[in-house]
């Protein structure tokens, strides 16, 4: 049977790729108890994962150093002596750091990013979206001898973030209850027009929430252009919070609303009540793979044969933006409010 004492979980991408491997490496530790177990994150993204039990250190890259940076820390990945890497973020410089590093069982997806460079390649269909993310990364694991079927979610808890949250609350939307709306996307073929929006906003008057909007600094633009066109007043917060910081919104809202994209699956794992409007249904990109988890989430799809659809090099082929009506989002809100 293998084993294993020091094991290098690598997810050095997006906030919501992040949130998804959760399970694996949760199953990683509960397989491999006595091991230590480190996980190469982004900094953007170890708010996310800092203080959870099963996870011992994170690591990240000081990328604002460049290429003295990351031989530096392939320096560091050497002197902590893993003796295995799992590797869920398959790029180039990924691979070939835990090669340099001389980790010795080198897990991961065989593919054109170095994956030569894996002692324990597995297949990767991913890009058939025949599974969600959270069961392609436990499937991974199959390729040290772990199975898991546990696809709960969870998050890192910070208590000056939830204080902070809950002040945030109290003064600036007087204790009542609110909805957060996330509008952004990293990727333009997954925006749901700001009109859109604004007419699902107007349609709430009346229920007794405060509209919260919230996003990165890009976001910032299509937040302006949603206040512009509301009748019902909305809060933007828009890049005024930390990413702790909006885990813990997300924690006290009624209800998100997000296009597809990290947000949704951080605000399912934060226990949030979770609407997401897929535009998108291609495999690979498509809801099977990329829906939030969890027991009061929903996802709105376009009708059948508008779908936006794009190339591989995602530019839009065919399909209408505003396919989805606010009615359709509205209807999927209120199941989780019921």
């Amino acid at each position: 049977m293998l084993t294993f004492r020091n094991i290098l979980v690598v997810r050095a991408d997006r906030m919501g790729d992040v949130v998804l491997t959760v399970p694996a490496i949760r199953a990683l530790k509960k397989a491999f108890p006595a091991a230590r177990v480190s996980v190469w994150l982004d900094a953007s993204t170890r708010p996310l994962l800092q203080g959870l039990p099963f996870i011992d250190e994170i690591l990240c890259e000081d990328k604002t150093r460049g290429w003295p940076g990351y031989f530096s820390f392939i320096q560091t990945l050497r002197r902590k002596q893993f003796d295995l890497a799992v590797v869920f973020h398959t790029k180039r410089h990924t691979n070939a750091a835990c090669a340099l590093a001389g980790i010795p069982q080198r897990l991961g997806y065989r593919n054109n990013k170095n994956g030569w460079l894996l002692t324990r390649p597995v297949e990767d269909r991913r890009h058939f979206g025949e599974k969600h993310e959270v069961e392609y990364c436990l499937d991974l694991l199959q390729g040290v001898g772990v199975r898991a079927n546990d696809l709960s979610l969870e998050l890192a808890r910070d208590p000056a973030a939830d204080a902070w949250a809950r002040d945030f609350v109290a003064k600036e939307l007087a204790g009542e209850p609110f909805l957060a709306i996330h509008a952004d996307a990293s990727c333009d073929t997954r925006l749901w027009p700001a009109s859109s929006y604004a007419r699902l906003i107007d349609s709430l008057k009346g229920r007794g929430l405060k509209i919260v909007l919230v996003g990165r600094r890009e976001a910032g633009d299509c937040a302006r252009d949603i206040c512009r066109q509301v009748a019902y007043p909305v809060v933007d917060m828009t890049a005024k919070t930390s990413l702790g910081q909006l885990v813990s919104l997300f924690r006290l809202a009624r209800a998100v609303i997000s296009n597809d994209s990290g947000p949704v699956h951080v605000a399912a794992a934060a226990g949030a009540p979770t609407v997401s409007i897929f535009l998108r249904r291609q495999p690979g990109i498509n809801p099977e793979r990329w829906r939030p988890l969890g027991p009061n989430t929903r996802i709105v799809l376009p009708p059948s044969g508008q779908e936006v659809r794009v190339d591989r090099h995602s530019r839009v082929i065919s399909g209408a933006f505003d396919a989805i009506t606010p009615e359709k989002v509205l209807a999927a809100l209120n199941e989780i409010l019921a």
